[in-house]
């Protein structure tokens, strides 16, 4: 009964189904028909113009996207806990040739301008000190919680007035959209971001992320530092066609509210040992190494968090009676 990670699940039959049907002879690299339908589809999906690239990776998806904001003398804005700083093993630094990563602060890794500010306010105007080019938010956030809007559009006012690009780390982004129930520009675009990293891997794809340029005058570097980077793949195809699949009839949204209501069913026997709200896909909760050991012995398959913790993830193909028995389980320690 696996809770580890999302990306553990199985790849959808419908992706299945996409990559099979786009199994023909076609240009090679991103000359493809799929491949050029890629602005149009996300275009809808967001209600404006965007510039859509492939990538096989979600840590090659956010390094390129903050590779075309940020110089190799400059800085990006992130949490201390973000994805890109904790999981990437140095990966911001590789692709973008030893620019540094700004570490700042804020509850349930989400930052606030106020964060942000604390950091790039005391940056003197100088050369001896390195300039922040980029801010970085997760959409949902490490530990599970959604950016509101409001909260977003205060952030972008925030890059606008200081002259910074704003990317968004969205490897569980169709959680934190089905979870605020809004459109997805207002989960992302409205609010300022000028790329997002459109995770599909932990919703159902095999192989397949897209960056999605809102500001597409990045894009154009973008092309070049993918081949260099080594991620345009010759049979692009099929990593186009699981993107359309993910799009289509909303699949990503519908994979996300599966997950989501997983997530909600355990909690309600967890709430007092909540770390952090549950609002996507991953719960955290307080657990000595005895009740791990315990749920463990059950069957139940989960990372620890620290000394005293665990994490759990469910995803687009969660089981009923597996989410059910978690829940009864943890309610019994």
């Amino acid at each position: 009964m696996q809770f580890l990670s999302d990306n553990q699940a199985a790849v959808h039959p419908k992706v299945w189904d996409a990559m099979r049907a786009a199994d023909a002879a076609d240009t090679p690299y991103d000359g493809d028909a799929i491949s050029q339908s890629l602005d149009d589809a996300f275009g809808e999906v967001f209600g404006q113009e965007c510039t859509v690239l492939w990538v096989a990776t979600g840590t090659a998806a956010n390094c390129l996207a903050l590779g075309t904001m940020v110089p190799p003398h400059g800085g990006v804005i992130c949490h201390r806990e973000a994805h890109i700083e904790m999981d990437e093993a140095g990966a911001p630094g590789f692709y973008l040739h030893g620019a540094k990563l700004m570490l700042a602060d804020g509850d349930s890794a989400k930052l606030t301008p106020e964060g942000i500010a604390a950091v790039a306010g005391p940056i003197r105007d100088d050369v001896h000190q390195v300039q922040p080019h980029a801010i970085s938010i997760t959409q949902a956030s490490e530990y599970g919680c959604a950016y509101r809007p409001a909260e977003i559009m205060a952030i972008g006012d925030l890059a606008r007035a200081r002259g910074l690009k704003l990317h968004m780390d969205g490897a569980r982004f169709a959680n934190a959209a089905a979870f605020l129930g809004c459109s997805p520009a207002e989960a992302s675009c409205a609010g300022g971001v000028d790329a997002l990293s459109f995770g599909c891997v932990k919703n159902g794809a095999m192989s397949a992320e897209a960056i999605v340029f809102f500001d597409r005058e990045l894009a154009a570097t973008a092309f070049y530092r993918r081949k260099r980077a080594g991620h345009l793949q010759s049979k692009g195809r099929f990593l186009a066609a699981q993107l359309l699949a993910m799009l289509d009839g909303d699949l990503w949204l519908a994979n996300a509210r599966h997950a989501n209501a997983a997530a909600q069913e355990i909690v309600a026997s967890a709430k007092d040992r909540l770390m952090h709200p549950v609002e996507a896909n991953e719960i955290f909760l307080r657990c000595t190494a005895e009740e791990r050991e315990a749920l463990r012995s059950q069957g139940f398959d989960f990372y620890d968090w620290g000394d005293d913790a665990a994490r759990f993830v469910t995803a687009w193909n969660s089981d009923d009676a597996a989410v059910a028995g978690l829940g009864r389980a943890i309610a019994g320690l």
